[in-house]
């Protein structure tokens, strides 16, 4: 039992870490010159970085997935307080259901973000705000650990649903 515990903690950690990983850093859509994320667009050769405003055409769908990867890794955060006070404070044989739910809302927030990045990057990455052409490029890593992350919330989501606190 302690070991499952330790692969279950251990799992929760590796998905916070995920998701602070693919919110923070600047390679969601990255080219041969350039890397942008939900925050700035870079340009690699000269170092340069820019926010990305309200001057940006699908500035709005960017809002939304910031707010959606920050909502997503503060519930991921709080699951994981919840499970440990919930360690403490369960029965034996009841269920970890409380840090279930909140981890699946942390699932469903980054399926949302990842989701309207999929959908909407062509028009994103039109816009005349940037200084330099980004529609040529490709996703990034941070993206894609945005989906690996969805992955792993949502298996430890099932994951302490299904625990039971044993001896």
């Amino acid at each position: 039992m302690l070991i499952l515990l330790a692969f279950i903690i251990v799992f929760h950690i590796t998905s916070a870490a995920l998701l602070f990983i693919s919110t923070i850093d600047n390679a969601w859509w990255v080219g041969d010159n350039f890397s942008t994320d939900v925050w700035r667009m870079c340009a690699t050769n000269t170092s340069t970085c820019m926010a990305i405003t309200d001057e940006f055409n699908e500035y709005q769908s960017i809002q939304a997935v910031q707010a959606a990867m920050i909502l997503s890794t503060i519930l991921c955060c709080v699951a994981f307080l919840v499970f440990i006070l919930q360690l403490f404070r369960l029965k034996q044989g009841e269920r970890f259901v409380l840090t279930s739910i909140i981890q699946l809302l942390s699932c469903l927030c980054v399926m949302i973000a990842a989701s309207i990045y999929t959908d909407r990057h062509e028009e994103l990455h039109q816009s005349h705000g940037y200084r330099m052409e980004v529609s040529k490029g490709h996703y990034g890593y941070s993206f894609v650990l945005a989906w690996i992350a969805f992955a792993f919330t949502l298996i430890s989501g099932v994951m302490y649903l299904v625990l039971r606190k044993r001896k």
